[in-house]
């Protein structure tokens, strides 16, 4: 009884923490003139893949590599199909607004570039080295990015929105990006636990586990955020943290997880997971580059290809 009690704990932590994260980028945007999409690609997104690279580091140094990869393949694609697919069938998400081209562009080059490594049979220190030096330089044009905006005195328009303060104090913003910084991988920690201490009293591989239950698991701060996101029309952040998400768990949290170890590829993954993963990450290419909103009936598509995908792997 006591791992079901410590998971729906975990969940609540993750909720609130979801939307203090959100409140903290949106507002930090606001204070220092940087769009809220860039604040997603880096804050927000390195905030929400930490539960990632703690079950990754603790997989392998565990010798359960399975889980790792699966943790990571697992959770880019529950990222586009359940994160952005539940919040649209009940609040729908207006991508249509959004200028996302050049980061999905990035998010797709390294979802490739992920496969074509996996191909080499093993995530070494090489592949590490590899991937970590695209994000960092994926980071540098984020910073220019930003920093060109500064210059010119764009932000964005967000005045508007319920709960966005333009004069917010740093300090209270501090607290917010705080909260949600620490309470999701706090939650996130404690709800990924418990649910693979329930799973495994029914006998479930360790990779099944990390392509169903521990992906759901970490990826539900991805969820939280979205659906807060969702609510406040703030569809920008809710599609940036997806791709930022998904490009830090390709290169950060696989790349950094290398050095503690070696993670050997199963060949399931190279037959079928990992081309799920992309073929999920094509599917937004009518949202990202024809201006189609996230609708209802859209958000209803997108969470049952999940659900047909977990019935395949169960």
């Amino acid at each position: 009884m006591m791992p079901w009690l410590f998971s729906a704990f975990g969940l609540i932590i993750l909720l609130l923490a979801g939307d203090a994260l959100v409140r903290g980028a949106v507002n930090l945007s606001l204070r220092v003139g940087i769009p809220a999409l860039i604040v997603s690609l880096t804050i927000v997104a390195f905030g929400t893949s930490a539960p990632e690279l703690l079950i990754a580091i603790s997989a392998v140094d565990d010798n359960a590599p399975g889980i790792a990869l699966g943790n990571v393949v697992g959770s880019n694609t529950a990222n586009v199909l359940l994160v952005l697919g539940l919040p649209a069938v009940f609040a729908g998400l207006h991508t249509s607004e959004c200028d996302t081209r050049k980061n999905y562009m990035m998010m797709l080059g390294a979802s490739v570039l992920f496969i074509a490594l996996a191909f080499g049979g093993s995530f070494t220190a090489v592949s590490g080295l590899i991937l970590l030096s695209v994000l960092a330089v994926i980071l540098f044009l984020a910073a220019r990015e930003a920093h060109s905006h500064r210059k010119n005195g764009q932000a964005d328009p967000m005045e508007e929105l319920e709960e966005a303060d333009p004069d917010m104090p740093y300090w209270r913003i501090g607290v917010y990006l705080a909260l949600g910084l620490i309470g999701l991988p706090l939650g996130a920690d404690l709800l990924v636990d418990n649910a693979t201490l329930i799973a495994r009293t029914y006998g479930i591989s360790e990779t099944v586990i990390g392509l169903t239950l521990v992906a759901v698991g970490t990826s539900l701060p991805e969820l939280a955020t979205t659906t807060m996101a969702a609510i406040r029309r703030q569809a920008d952040v809710a599609l940036g943290n997806v791709i930022g998400s998904n490009m830090f768990n390709l290169l950060a949290i696989i790349g950094i997880t290398t050095f503690v170890g070696q993670i050997p590829v199963d060949p399931e993954f190279l037959r079928f997971d990992l081309w799920v993963m992309l073929g999920a990450s094509v599917i937004l290419v009518p949202f990202v580059f024809f201006k189609q909103d996230i609708t209802r009936i859209w958000g209803i598509v997108l969470s049952g290809l999940y659900a047909l995908y977990m019935f395949v792997l169960l």
